[in-house]
């Protein structure tokens, strides 16, 4: 798949599910702020294990491990720099898929829960500096676009837009459906017309809501391949950082997602290689 706009154009494409998910699975511990970061850092062949288990199940894109991954969250900036390019090398040796270089938003290397919120008390100057050089390494650590990913704001969209603008790479961008920082009527549908609008922007979207908010989120979305990886239906509780509530099936809505347009599709928190696996069946 060498050339992922000729494919979306032709068929939709299946992403993978839950990384940290998987490596919990695994027997790694997720338990801390870095949550599977801390599994690339200390033991990146359990990485490179579970993106081969999703490339196994049907996964035609893998997002890389370095959603966690920032500068100034307690890490030496040289390990940083490491660490991200090492997440997408990563993914490249487990083989068969295009890979895509995950940028999760202040929330998440903060690990307090704002990336369901957007209530990160910057303004969108700070939040391209705060971006900016983690955009700038996986830009150019070999990956083939850059998945810009829950994304919980207009203001942080903005900032990253601007970001991705100068930067010129490709890219798909997909904001946090259920944020309470899109909670305002048109907001959502705004947000991903702003999104599509980048250069380089491939495809725009939603990831780790819920299943069923997948649809409402994309009504207003433009016309422009579409991004949905919800999680299971499991609810994350920052606070307790635990997940509550039961979890659906993914795989029954993928119909309707593609009929909405829906081009990139997989799951987010909680899924696992059998969840990908009843995706690809579905697609096909």
């Amino acid at each position: 798949m060498t050339d992922l706009v000729a494919t979306l154009a032709e068929r939709p494409v299946v992403l993978d599910g839950g990384l940290g998910t998987l490596l919990e699975a695994r027997g790694n511990d997720v338990s801390s702020s870095l949550w599977s970061a801390r599994v690339l850092r200390d033991d990146p062949d359990e990485v490179r294990a579970a993106h081969a288990e999703f490339v196994a199940a049907g996964a035609e894109l893998l997002i890389t491990s370095s959603y966690q991954v920032g500068f100034d969250v307690g890490i030496p900036d040289a390990e940083v720099d490491t660490l991200l390019r090492r997440s997408v090398t990563l993914a490249r040796d487990a083989g068969g898929a295009v890979v895509a270089a995950s940028v999760g938003p202040l929330g998440a290397l903060r690990a307090d829960g704002s990336e369901y919120t957007g209530d990160d008390g910057l303004g969108v100057r700070e939040l391209r500096e705060a971006h900016r050089r983690r955009l700038q390494v996986l830009a150019g650590a070999g990956a083939d676009l850059l998945a810009v990913e829950t994304v919980p704001s207009p203001h942080e969209l903005e900032a990253l837009s601007l970001e991705l603008a100068d930067l010129g790479v490709p890219s798909f961008v997909s904001l946090s459906g259920d944020s309470l920082g899109f909670a305002a009527p048109q907001a959502l549908g705004r947000a991903l017309e702003a999104a599509a609008s980048v250069p380089g922007v491939l495809a725009v979207g939603v990831n780790c809501g819920a299943p069923e908010h997948v649809l409402p989120a994309l009504s207003d979305a433009p016309d422009r391949p579409l991004v949905a990886y919800p999680n299971s239906g499991e609810r994350w509780d920052a606070t307790t950082r635990s997940w509550r509530g039961g979890a659906a099936s993914l795989a029954e809505n993928v119909p309707s997602w593609l009929e909405a347009g829906v081009r990139l599709v997989g799951g987010c928190c909680r899924s696992m290689p059998a969840d990908i696996a009843a995706i690809a069946a579905a697609v096909r």
